[in-house]
């Protein structure tokens, strides 16, 4: 039986935004009923009011692409600018 992965993603908005619950409601449209799932999501202070958003999302370990896929949901966006992997383990079959 297949595990699960959380991978955590940093989300790197176009410009600084203060209105992020808009830019993670979009992710969650684009994403739709996937495998994915967004468990949470917090942002992440980068400099000068610029802030990232962490998306700590579960998947299932045997994902042909890995994160490939998710990252490109994410980055297809238009707020977003680029994706970066953080943080991925394992949570248990």
């Amino acid at each position: 039986m297949p595990g699960y992965v959380v991978v955590v993603l940093r989300a790197y908005p176009k410009e600084v935004r203060e209105d992020l619950e808009n830019i993670v409601e979009k992710i969650k449209q684009k994403i739709g009923d996937k495998a994915y799932n967004i468990m949470k999501w917090e942002p992440v202070d980068i400099a000068f009011g610029y802030r990232a958003i962490d998306l700590y999302i579960s998947m299932p370990e045997d994902m042909e692409s890995g994160t490939e896929e998710i990252e490109e949901i994410i980055r297809s966006v238009e707020d977003i600018e680029n994706v970066d992997v953080v943080y991925l383990t394992r949570i248990g079959a």
